[in-house]
């Protein structure tokens, strides 16, 4: 089938059979001539059952009879699921065993007959093969068929019912999005340009218009899991060479930032996958002058992701620097440094006593610009001290940030207090000068977490066993206090 031309592709989008199952979706405007079109208001809040809905359809009365197959991680299978339960068609459905329940249970709701099998994509694909051909039961391709791909394109069809976009910015795993979209926009409005958006970590798109064939990544980012795929098809590849798209990689923290844009603006939380366009459209500097189009493909995301991508999003946006910062460990040198943060909002602060001349911090602030962060920087440079900008380190982001730590040294006694501090610019700068810097302090980490106080843990070197000294003075900052130095997971996990 990789001979299928645009022509063809778009015709067949004209017959396609996709509704009632897919419902026409929202075009949204979110910023001035940013649109985007909801295909998370789909049943199954994917554009997938545009696709499985069509090829479906078009199965013979022997070929019901004989049942569905599918592999998928999720979107696919339920948008096969639902198709099939319309028809009263069998379906088998296989996924990775690391599936995770909310998209299982969604299948199983649907109709269909889940089989865990392996690790990953790769291991279902190949089993539900081997099910097709023992069984003849139907392969239904997530996306390297044509009717899967005419299907699809009902997406592009909608939209220019509604509006001539100047672009359309479309996320690509297998292709078969772009290529239905790519072909029918092609035909009927060959002044849109098409846009291709890609994970950094899993451009199978780019890798392969690149070597001129379909090429196989050795690895994928499976960040983005609705679009991690090794291989584009061949059916899907082809009519990408005849759409010609522009291709924008993009990082998982601008998919991240694309996220919570797309739930400021619309109060709905999408998957990684969903938000990739969106992702590549505001990372492109030079978009076409007009309305621009960005298709949010999928709403499918666990609940249990959902901190991470709120962790990534500020980073990714720009509205967040991550640092590492030497200090010099002596009394008063930690507000010096506080000093020097000026009134951004501190977002993450991890510090531990290390030895008795220096001690290094992890440190996140929000700013508004580049230029505030690299002011940041600079000040506390000014003040003698090292800085290492860390926000592009994948190591800080998602380990280093939540491992900063260490045991203090025994021969000075060490007490330890919780606090809620208010969660407004310049509160940690008030609790040190109430401290009066009489005090070391050997431990320290907070976390904002959106709310109105923030949970902050500190350390106090008390080597003059002025310990009720201390705790006058910390009464005297005003903030929520209690005393941990005798809770189990400090002294099992953090006293010397």
């Amino acid at each position: 089938m990789s001979g299928v031309n645009l022509k063809t592709i778009a015709k067949m989008t004209d017959t396609a059979k996709v509704y009632p199952l897919a419902k026409r979706t929202d075009l949204h405007e979110v910023l001035p001539n940013i649109w985007l079109k909801r295909e998370d208001q789909q049943d199954v809040f994917s554009f997938k059952i545009r696709g499985a809905a069509n090829r479906i359809s078009k199965l013979t009365a022997a070929e019901k009879t004989k049942g569905v197959v599918c592999a998928s991680a999720g979107n696919h299978a339920q948008g096969v699921a639902k198709a099939a339960a319309q028809y009263n068609i069998k379906s088998t459905i296989f996924m990775p065993v690391t599936t995770p329940d909310i998209k299982t249970k969604a299948v199983t709701t649907l109709g269909g007959n889940i089989r865990l099998v392996g690790d990953n994509y790769d291991a279902a694909y190949d089993a539900a093969c081997a099910f097709a051909d023992k069984t003849g039961a139907v392969f239904i391709h997530p996306f390297d068929n044509p009717d899967v791909i005419a299907g699809q394109g009902t997406v592009a069809k909608e939209i220019l019912a509604d509006m001539t976009p100047a672009a359309i910015y479309i996320g690509v795993g297998g292709g078969g999005l772009l290529a239905g979209m790519g072909a029918y926009m092609c035909v009927h409005s060959p002044n849109t340009k098409i846009i291709a958006v890609e994970p950094e970590g899993a451009a199978t798109l780019k890798t392969s218009i690149d070597a001129g064939e379909p090429t196989t990544l050795d690895i994928v980012d499976g960040f983005a899991d609705g679009v991690a795929v090794k291989c584009i098809g061949d059916t899907t590849f082809a009519l990408a060479k005849q759409i010609k798209p522009e291709i924008i990689l993009v990082s998982n923290g601008e998919i991240c930032a694309a996220v919570k844009l797309i739930f400021e603006k619309t109060r709905t939380v999408v998957e990684p996958a969903g938000a990739l366009a969106l992702a590549g459209l505001l990372k492109h500097g030079a978009r076409p002058q007009g309305s621009c189009v960005a298709i949010v493909s999928g709403a499918n995301v666990n609940f249990d992701r959902i901190g991470h991508i709120v962790e990534r999003a500020e980073l990714g946006a720009g509205e967040e620097i991550l640092f590492a910062a030497t200090l010099p460990e002596t009394p008063g040198s930690f507000l010096k440094f506080c000093q020097a943060l000026g009134q951004h909002a501190v977002s993450e602060f991890n510090y531990r006593y290390a030895d008795q001349n220096t001690a290094n911090v992890l440190v996140g602030i929000k700013i508004k610009t580049p230029e505030q962060g690299q002011k940041v920087m600079d000040n506390i440079r000014d003040v003698g001290m090292m800085v290492t900008d860390l926000s592009r380190n994948h190591l800080a982001k998602e380990h280093l940030r939540h491992m900063v730590g260490g045991r203090s040294s025994a021969r000075v006694s060490e007490q330890i207090y919780s606090f809620e501090f208010p969660e407004r610019p310049g509160a940690l700068r008030d609790f040190l000068i109430a401290l009066d810097g009489r005090w070391n302090i050997s431990l320290f980490h907070y976390r904002n977490h959106g709310a109105s106080s923030g949970q902050v843990l500190c350390g106090f070197q008390t080597p003059h066993d002025d310990v009720a000294d201390l705790e006058t003075s910390l009464a005297a900052t005003g903030f929520t206090m209690r005393r941990e130095t005798d809770n189990p997971a400090y002294q099992t996990f953090l006293k010397a």
